[in-house]
């Protein structure tokens, strides 16, 4: 990830530019958004961008976040009447593209809403009105008029089910919403700044287009149809048009790879029920920190229950978020065949989705261990809205998942090493150190040794941190934390309480003595000494972020102590 952008104050603003011919962009940009959903951390704010197309015809493309209703339609209506309106193009139903849709359709109900068929059934809850509606299929055409004719590309899972890409022939401009778009907020309209912005842009497609690789990879295998796109007008962060072929040529070889794995973990869940859209982010995520692969399947979207099945059987680890027990009868089929498909020894894992209707959760999962897959961590059970702390313990599940689907490759890899470089790296020595950090309701820490100060001017030091850490989520760029030196000869207590392995969502410091800092990170009151430090940048390091942070404060509890020291004498861990 780049940099921190220096940020003086909250603020919304909107942009308007003329990116084509009779087209407008109207950027919603959210300059200090710092977290998108609890699970996706930011660093440089976000945009939520809409598009206005005038042919003989009037398209709109998108909406806003329902937070920039005010700023949105003032701007709207300060560049067309509402009624004049005719087309209203949902490229899909996540509420920060469509949170102003409804107020849309209350000022101009004569709207027709062009989507895909699960888009159009999604608003129909939503927005709890009638409305003219234009189900699209793949292929399928629009003509505005004066040569804006517009050709639809079917595009599940990026990332949300219904969601389809919209081409203008005349401008030659593919409108994607999620897909190759990025959270980064500036005034820069486009991506004429690569260096500036490529490392938010794999960041984001990790988190949200790597667990849907298949399914990148059969949108852009349909984008290959179209005539020569010129520009990708995203629904997050600068349109593309500087680096419209190399940015493709991104996705299409991360997908490849990603879709190519040992191993593979699928996620099950229907996402317009409950909370499951979030929640199994969530797990993705955790997942994704370990490198394994995760494939997402929307069991309330149409599937293939042949391919379904395919996709079971290549699992070694099977996650299932819990359907509504009155739901349609193809989710039922859908959930039936995952349980005819899993095979024993796959390890499994179990959450509510908090809809009010789920399926009971005890027999499901007392099913799947009937059926010899092993329970990896305890089943999840949502019983009100979920917290930041219910995010934090989703994602730390997926990641204890991952790792015990990939424990023999960790072993292997282990043994890899030469003998005698084992024995020579392992002479490499560091002190001993507690990391504790705290954002919002949420907390961690860990037991660090790889810890060494990098610079005078300023005050810095680096952290190694391995990225299946359940702390690494809350030291990214601009966090704070609390690094606590452990002291020789009094070291063994706290060392073996923070090494112990700790289920999903468990309290790090139950039964530990501790007292806030200013930033609020826990200071352990049995450290040495503690320093208050901020996150500046990261280096990805392969299985490690090499995390470089700046102190501001610090105390030491006994001046004649000595810092305790870690000796190894291998070093293919810790």
């Amino acid at each position: 990830m780049v940099a921190l952008t220096e940020k003086t104050e909250k603020r919304l603003t909107i942009q308007t530019v003329e990116i084509g011919q009779e087209t407008t962009a109207i950027r919603s940009l959210d300059w200090d958004r710092d977290r998108f959903d609890i699970e996706f951390g930011l660093q440089n704010g976000t945009t939520y961008n809409s598009f206005l197309i005038r042919g003989e015809q009037t398209a709109l493309v998108d909406t806003s976040h329902e937070k920039f209703r005010q700023l949105y339609f003032d701007t709207l209506t300060g560049l067309i009447k509402p009624t004049d309106i005719d087309y209203l193009i949902i490229s899909h139903t996540e509420p920060d593209h469509s949170g102003l849709v409804k107020d849309l359709l209350l000022m101009a109900p004569e709207i027709t809403v062009v989507g895909s068929k699960v888009a159009i059934q999604f608003l129909e809850d939503f927005v709890h009105q009638p409305f003219k509606r234009r189900i699209v299929k793949n292929g399928g055409r629009l003509d505005l008029g004066n040569g804006h004719e517009f050709e639809f590309v079917i595009a599940p899972n990026l990332h949300w089910p219904d969601t389809i890409f919209s081409f203008d022939h005349k401008t030659k401009t593919l409108y994607t919403c999620d897909a190759f778009g990025l959270h980064y907020c500036s005034d820069s309209t486009f991506d004429e700044d690569l260096a500036a912005i490529e490392e938010d842009f794999h960041y984001y497609y990790d988190c949200l287009m790597g667990p849907n690789a298949r399914s990148v990879l059969s949108a852009l295998k349909r984008m290959a149809e179209l005539k020569t796109i010129s520009m990708i007008a995203t629904g997050h962060g600068p349109l593309l048009s500087h680096n419209v072929e190399e940015l493709v040529g991104r996705y299409r070889a991360w997908s490849k790879t990603q879709a190519k794995p040992e191993t593979i973990i699928g996620i099950f869940y229907v996402s317009e029920y409950g909370y499951s859209d979030r929640l199994a982010q969530a797990i993705a995520n955790g997942i994704g920190k370990t490198g394994v692969a995760v494939e997402i399947v929307d069991l309330g979207s149409e599937v293939d229950l042949q391919e379904l099945r395919e996709l079971v059987g290549r699992c070694t680890g099977l996650i299932v978020g819990l359907p509504p027990a009155s739901g349609a009868a193809s989710i039922q089929s859908a959930l039936s065949t995952v349980l005819g498909s899993a095979k024993e020894k796959q390890a499994i894992g179990v959450f509510e989705s908090g809809g009010g209707d789920d399926e009971p959760i005890d027999p499901l999962v007392s099913k799947f261990r009937n059926l010899g897959l092993i329970t990896i961590f305890p089943a999840i059970r949502i019983k009100e809205a979920p917290t930041e702390n219910t995010y934090k313990l989703c994602e730390e599940a997926g990641t204890d998942l991952a790792q015990w689907v990939t424990r023999d490759r960790s072993i292997k890899a282990m043994k890899s090493l030469g003998a005698d470089l084992d024995k020579a790296l392992g002479r490499l020595s560091g002190g001993l150190y507690i990391i504790t950090a705290k954002k919002g309701d949420v907390s961690s820490a860990m037991l660090a040794s790889w810890v060494a100060q990098s610079s005078f001017k300023p005050l810095g030091f680096s952290i190694a941190v391995a990225k299946d850490r359940a702390i690494e989520s809350l030291m990214q760029v601009g966090d704070r934390f609390v690094l606590n030196v452990l002291e020789e000869g009094n070291f063994q207590p706290l060392m073996k309480h923070f090494l112990k392995r700790f289920g999903p969502g468990a309290d790090r410091f139950q039964g530990v003595r501790t007292q806030p800092a200013e930033n609020g990170a826990p200071i352990l009151n049995d450290a040495l000494a503690y320093m208050e430090c901020e996150v500046v940048s990261r280096m990805d390091c392969g299985d490690h972020w090499a995390v470089y942070s700046t102190v501001y404060a610090g105390r030491v509890s006994k001046p004649d102590a000595l810092t305790a020291v870690h000796h190894r004498k291998v070093g293919n861990h810790y």
